[in-house]
């Protein structure tokens, strides 16, 4: 079969390229590998057929003939392994890369999605700035230790890897915040990772998919 990924057909995050299945559409462009995709609504997500896939209801899922996986980091390493590219070939290297994207989805990721998460659904809570300014302070802690390891390179480790892909959708959804501004090389990076083709591809993609949803 032809490998199928699934996303939303009406992307909340309107098209931005902040939903999940950017992240595999991103990597499968990188490697130059082709798929469809199977859109999803947030009804269809909680249907027994889909849960079979992704036992928590979530996006994004891969399947091909071989394997029917979720979340995106594990989709990643399968793909990486799969096509050769996003991961070194070098054992050392291969692991360091793959704690990158760890480090991405488990250390970074967490709070960054709180505070969103925190603008959405509490905003008019009155312990909104008091939590507000808790979790600023742990990404504020994140992105300095992140800024340091990155320094003056161009990526996290020799070159990019799937380590560097995750960490860019992950700081996507602090551009333009002032948190994000504090540390000009992580501006860069991320710039510099959403100038690659293979990012701009898949992001074309995605905001398709959005504007096909909700024609102007």
């Amino acid at each position: 079969m032809r490998p199928v990924i699934t996303a939303f057909e009406n992307s909340p995050d309107r098209g931005q390229g902040l939903a999940r299945d950017m992240r595999v559409r991103w990597a499968l462009e990188e490697l130059g590998a082709s798929c469809d995709v199977r859109l999803m609504s947030f009804d269809t997500l909680k249907q027994p057929e889909h849960l079979a896939r992704q036992p928590f209801g979530q996006l994004p899922t891969y399947e091909d003939e071989d394997v029917t996986l979720f979340e995106s980091g594990s989709i990643l390493i399968y793909l990486a392994d799969r096509h050769g590219g996003l991961l070194p070939p070098d054992p050392v290297n291969r692991a360091r890369a793959i704690t990158w994207m760890f480090a991405a989805l488990n250390t970074v990721e967490p709070p960054v999605f709180d505070r969103a998460m925190l603008h959405v659904l509490e905003a008019d809570k009155p312990w909104f700035q008091e939590r507000l300014k808790a979790v600023e302070g742990l990404i504020d802690k994140r992105l300095a230790s992140l800024s340091a390891c990155l320094g003056e390179r161009d990526w996290l480790e020799e070159g990019f890897t799937g380590g560097d892909l995750l960490m860019a959708t992950v700081l996507m959804r602090l551009k333009g915040s002032a948190l994000l501004a504090a540390y000009p090389n992580l501006v860069a990076y991320l710039a510099r990772a959403e100038a690659r083709p293979a990012f701009q591809r898949a992001w074309q993609a995605q905001y398709a998919t959005y504007i096909a949803a909700n024609p102007m």
